[in-house]
């Protein structure tokens, strides 16, 4: 990584790099963002899990989430936003939520304590947005339609089936947006459900053009996603190699030039530790997505948050 380049880990240093993005309400910057998990929103007074340094309700990626929603609405005055997560995946066509005012959640999580299945996110949708997406998508050459929240919406990945925004969306806009949320609306669409940068490099491409139109792009995931090492989830704990491959992602795209970025974003799966950090690869295929959203333009790491780290796109 270049040596005159600082990676904003502290809150200081990532408040800085939100506050040194160009305000460009006519072409937003497209962003990856780390969702998290539900332990974002873990209830005081339950034993704890072990993953409060990088995942807990007062940890530094839920600091971020807090400064990172309200500085988006602020400096670029989006119209509405879509949002694209780790957690709906359809194969050869991609659906786009119309759920009106009353968005259903799906709880598209399992073991946890009673509270985390009562969590509230009230937002709205916007008919009227989501036949754009679904136009850009068919504009780009690709299979597109809405699903209401009378169907459901498609499998995860990981066998849930229901409609409803998922917890990639509604976990971290709670400490974005709030638990009510009504001031623009909110249209979740589908990555591409063969997993692979280039398809869903196209699929951010596709939408680009609504970045124009002022629409905030959001693509939720992890950069490290592993059930076989809970300890890779904590820089404090994690092995090296976990480590290495966060620092590997970080230089692609620091060190990055706008003709280059693509080939070293897809480069990054051919590190040693990328299997280790995701042997399903769901929660990186959204870098791409936001990636593709912006390209042609710069990037720039918004935040360094191990494993869950932002990247701006488009800039």
């Amino acid at each position: 990584m270049s040596s005159t380049t600082t990676i904003p880990k502290t809150r200081d240093q990532w408040r800085a790099a939100l506050d040194e993005l160009p305000s460009t309400p006519d072409k937003i910057p497209a962003f990856f963002f780390g969702h998290g998990s539900p332990m974002l929103q873990w209830p005081e007074g339950l034993p704890s899990r072990g993953l409060d340094e990088s995942m807990g309700p007062k940890g530094p990626l839920a600091q971020f989430l807090q400064y990172f929603g309200p500085h988006l609405l602020e400096k670029y005055k989006p119209k509405g936003i879509l949002v694209f997560s780790a957690h709906w995946e359809t194969s050869r066509e991609r659906l786009v939520t119309d759920y009106g005012d009353s968005q259903p959640l799906l709880m598209d999580y399992f073991g946890f304590n009673r509270e985390l299945y009562e969590l509230k996110f009230d937002s709205n949708g916007s008919s009227e947005l989501s036949r754009r997406v679904v136009e850009v998508f068919k504009q780009a050459g690709m299979r597109a339609r809405t699903t209401e929240k009378t169907e459901a919406r498609g499998r995860d990945g990981r066998g849930y089936n229901g409609p409803g925004l998922d917890h990639g969306v509604f976990v971290p806009f709670r400490l974005m947006f709030g638990h009510t949320f009504h001031d623009i609306p909110i249209v979740e669409a589908s990555i591409d459900a063969d997993l692979t940068p280039e398809s869903n490099w196209e699929v951010g491409k596709a939408v680009s053009k609504l970045r124009d139109e002022g629409i905030l792009i959001l693509s939720g995931g992890l950069t490290i996603h592993t059930f076989e090492d809970f300890g890779a989830f904590a820089e404090s704990t994690a092995k090296p190699i976990f480590k290495e491959f966060d620092q590997a992602l970080l230089h692609a795209v620091t060190d990055s030039s706008t003709q280059n970025l693509k080939e070293n974003l897809v480069n990054v799966t051919n590190h040693a530790g990328f299997r280790k950090a995701h042997p399903r690869e769901e929660h990186f295929i959204p870098l791409y997505v936001a990636a593709g959203a912006g390209e042609g333009g710069k990037a720039k790491v918004v935040s360094g948050i191990y494993g869950a780290p932002t990247f701006a796109f488009g800039l």
